[in-house]
């Protein structure tokens, strides 16, 4: 649990500047009176000061474990860019290990003064067509939605079985709505009356419109819209005209930002942007502080008398230069420095995979057209593309002129055999790079020139136990992920310069991806339309249903 400096937290401390006072648009001359981590009062006076006091950022969705970070090192770097609370999905580890995962989350963030809120992972696992490490059923929702730590259901993604009445997923949304709690949605594409019914089932949010048309129609039918701007996914260019519509229904969202990342910025970034983009300052601090703390109803301040003193220090209201931090009336960052530090970590994981051989993912020819899954850069759809191999021998291999290369999915759970596909889009021309960081059951994911460096990649992955790999050259290269094979305890900057000297050989080696890493591990996600890949097989999304390679 972090303990804060009792002296700090006791005596009755007196801050000046310019109050931005979000909720009545208005900025005005004063000091903020904080005692035993409240503001006690605020007053009006007149100073000199060149600071201006605001409350702090809030990310209204996120999965903490896509920073490859524990939440307690996640704390460190997030205080430093003016983050002070996230809303947290924590279904990726909750995929590898259920609620004993969720249990890591909770106990982990309590060691830092950074505010987590957490949600009840709502798909676990996605689907039934992968192999997961973990199931939670609804009395597993419920025994989650009791606690007070948590927030909300998280993002329901399956959003066939709200429309078609499944009655697990309805119960699982009802749980929520009987306690009182918000239910995140996960709808891409869905417009019409079938949007209607999956937003009448009691479903708040969205962050994974497709174009401003979808999300304008959602806004209208009564959801939050969050513009998503992470390491994959990224919306705020083409959402931000939103902002002058709807100020009151939009939230902003990281959604999964990878390490570095966030260790260049996290949610200022984009308040920085909308600022360049001349939108009114006040909306978009509305936007990410008070919107995501009344839709769930967070214990974070607002700079209101009685609030939690929780609150950004910046020098001017045009670069939003972060100055100082403060969670509960405690600086937690001073412009320099973090002045907090997390704990050791005890890893849990869940492995189980033994290694494979090329005999294992070769691909006998069966047919003459073959699906390939075609990778779109900075996007989590992928479109499909007809490949035709009727002249080709017994077996299909790769073809890295023509840019396609072979995908395996191979479960690290069960050790079931590999599944193998192929994928446009990658463009490396010799080697393969893996990840057990692959959404949303966390199997092993590679994307290769050929089978031998493949199996390689993978094979290092099963010896450490989850990570990231990069084969080339007879040249091995990894990143220990030994949290679940999805996060690290080490610092970010520690791993964020692991992770994009990664980034950097796979670019080296032919790919033009910007980022890599992260587009390979949706790579797996069965609920982005349109073609993807699980341990069992091709999938089209639109069918929701394992297809045939060969067709």
């Amino acid at each position: 649990m972090f303990h804060v400096e009792l002296f700090f937290y006791i005596i009755k401390m007196k801050i000046s500047g310019n109050i931005f006072d979000v909720i009545n648009k208005e900025i005005y001359k004063g000091s903020i009176i904080i005692k035993r981590g409240l503001i006690k009062d605020i007053v009006r006076e007149d100073n000199e000061s060149d600071i201006y006091i605001m409350p702090g950022l809030v990310d209204s969705h996120v999965h903490i474990e896509s920073s490859m970070l524990v939440p307690s090192a996640f704390a460190v770097a997030a205080v430093r860019h003016g983050t002070v609370a996230v809303v947290s999905d924590p279904h990726e580890i909750a995929n590898v290990m259920g609620i004993e995962g969720v249990d890591f989350m909770i106990q982990n963030a309590k060691e830092v003064p950074l505010k987590f809120y957490f949600g009840a992972p709502s798909c676990v696992p996605a689907t039934d067509l992968e192999s997961s490490g973990a199931v939670l059923d609804v009395s597993d929702i419920k025994e989650l939605l009791s606690r007070r730590e948590v927030k909300y259901l998280s993002e329901m993604m399956n959003f066939p079985g709200v429309i078609g009445n499944d009655t697990k997923v309805i119960a699982k949304i009802n749980a929520a709505r009987e306690r009182g709690k918000p239910v995140d949605g996960h709808a891409p594409g869905l417009t019409g009356d079938k949007l209607k019914k999956y937003i009448n089932a009691g479903i708040s949010t969205d962050h994974e419109c497709i174009n401003i048309e979808e999300a304008r129609e959602k806004i209208r039918s009564g959801m939050m819209v969050q513009i998503r701007e992470g390491s994959a996914a990224r919306s705020l260019d083409s959402f931000h005209y939103l902002l002058a519509e709807e100020p009151d229904m939009l939230m902003l969202c990281s959604d999964d930002l990878h390490p570095e990342m966030l260790n260049r910025g996290h949610i200022n970034v984009l308040v920085e942007r909308l600022m360049a983009m001349g939108y009114d300052i006040m909306d978009i601090m509305k936007i990410v502080t008070v919107n995501p703390v009344k839709h769930y109803g967070l214990e974070t301040g607002l700079l209101r008398k009685g609030d939690p003193a929780d609150f950004i220090i910046i020098d001017n209201t045009h670069t939003f230069n972060i100055r100082e931090t403060w969670i509960d009336g405690v600086k937690v960052y001073d412009g320099k420095r973090v002045l907090f530090s997390p704990e050791k970590v005890e890893p849990i994981n869940n492995f189980h995979s033994s290694h494979i051989k090329p005999e294992d993912i070769a691909v006998r020819r069966t047919g003459d057209n073959i699906r390939v899954i075609k990778a779109v850069d900075g996007e989590l759809i992928t479109g499909s593309y007809e490949w035709d191999v009727s002249g080709l021998g017994e077996y299909v291999n790769c073809d890295p002129a023509e840019d396609i290369l072979k995908i395996v999915v191979k479960d690290r759970y069960k050790d079931l055999p590999p599944a193998t596909a192929f994928v446009r889009g990658f463009g490396i021309s010799r080697g393969a790079f893996a990840s057990s960081v692959a959404h949303d059951s966390h199997n092993i994911i590679a994307v290769g020139a050929d089978d031998d460096s493949i199996c390689r990649a993978i094979n290092r992955i099963v010896d450490e136990k989850g990570g990231l790999v990069v084969y080339y050259d007879d040249i091995c290269q990894s990143l220990p992920l030994k949290v679940a094979g999805i996060m690290s305890d080490v610092p970010c900057g520690t791993i964020a310069n692991q992770y994009e000297e990664l980034s950097e050989i796979v670019k080296n080696m032919g790919c033009q991806l910007k980022s890599p890493f992260m587009t390979l591990s949706f790579m797996a996600l069965l609920v982005i339309p349109d073609l993807k890949i699980s341990d069992k097989g091709l999938f089209d999304v639109n069918k929701f249903e394992l297809v045939d390679l060969f067709f």
